[in-house]
């Protein structure tokens, strides 16, 4: 099944009242970030590519990078697949993720089906790409496909979030964070929402785009 789908703020304020009311540490957090944002993309190739290049840098590395791909004219897919490799690091992508984008713009990612896949399903369909892993896919089904219940524990930014929140003597491992995310069912996509924001208050910096 496919689950809950996040369409308006209105939804995000849902799930942020059942946190809320489910954990006094989430409780705790959403009291200092004040309401979550939607987060909310259109899905597609653009925001798929978006999210890897986005992969191991930080917020304001992948928002300049994005910019440069933006102004050269080399984010929509047949613009991608046109591309010489020397054009697409060029505009700031690495040679591993020049690539990654080729190999989007070649694949047979079927968008539309995305949609109706069930979580492990769309994961699977998405990694089967190279240059995507778990991380990817679940920030790609929790931003444009907007499902409600979607985690990316391998997320650092949440990782980090978690251990300030929860008082936690290191760091949590993606295994051991996602157990923890178990907690928070059915709104883990609201959850991750909660802990990019709170990691914003703590340490003054955006955890993800």
């Amino acid at each position: 099944m496919v689950g809950r789908i996040i369409e308006t703020a209105a939804d995000v304020a849902e799930g942020a009242e059942w946190l809320a009311r489910s954990c006094p540490r989430m409780a705790h957090a959403l009291s200092l970030t004040g309401p979550l944002p939607l987060r909310r993309q259109a899905d597609g190739f653009e925001t798929l590519f978006s999210a890897i290049v986005s992969q191991q840098v930080s917020v304001a590395s992948a928002n300049a990078i994005w910019a440069r791909l933006q102004a050269a004219g080399l984010t929509a897919r047949e613009a991608v697949a046109a591309a010489s490799d020397d054009a697409l690091r060029g505009a700031g992508l690495s040679r591993q993720k020049a690539r990654y984008a080729q190999a989007l713009a070649a694949s047979s990612v079927d968008f539309g089906a995305l949609r109706s896949m069930p979580e492990e399903a769309a994961v699977a369909h998405l990694v089967a790409v190279p240059g995507i892993g778990r991380w990817t896919a679940e920030i790609y089904l929790m931003f444009a496909l907007g499902r409600a219940d979607v985690f990316a524990p391998a997320d650092l930014a949440l990782q980090e979030a978690a251990r300030l929140l929860y008082d936690l003597p290191e760091r949590p491992s993606e295994k051991v964070l996602r157990m923890q995310a178990e907690a928070w069912r059915p709104w883990r996509a609201v959850a991750a929402r909660a802990l990019w924001a709170y990691y914003r208050v703590a340490r003054q910096r955006e955890g993800i785009r």
